[in-house]
């Protein structure tokens, strides 16, 4: 499966869980430690761990590799790794405080982000 179709799929699941503000930046240009990353926050930490949950779910069901899972104890911030694509799962407070999108030079998400 080709980075950016995983990114897509990935970015799927996290809304059939009512994930919010789906985005998703190509990184290719600017690292190699992955080609794209999907942000998007939940409203509780309740709801972040159980968005998170049925990614890593769906995944193993599709036969997609998540190398780490870090966050899952608080909820606020939970990132996985799944080689090419690195997902972030924030609290809006988290994500407007650590503003994930510009450290990336994405300063409008819709304009430059590929949207899901």
């Amino acid at each position: 499966m080709e980075s950016e179709e995983l990114a897509r799929l990935l970015a799927h699941h996290l809304e059939d869980r009512k994930a919010r503000d789906v985005v998703i930046i190509d990184v290719r240009d600017q690292t190699s430690m992955a080609d794209f990353l999907v942000v998007c926050e939940g409203d509780t930490d309740r709801q972040i761990r159980s968005m998170v949950e049925h990614l890593q779910e769906a995944c193993k069901a599709e036969g997609i590799d998540v190398f780490h899972v870090d966050g899952m104890k608080d909820g606020t911030w939970v990132c996985l790794d799944c080689g090419e694509v690195i997902v972030h799962v924030l609290l809006p407070g988290e994500r407007s405080y650590y503003r994930i999108e510009e450290l990336w030079g994405v300063t409008e998400p819709r304009l430059n982000a590929i949207r899901s």
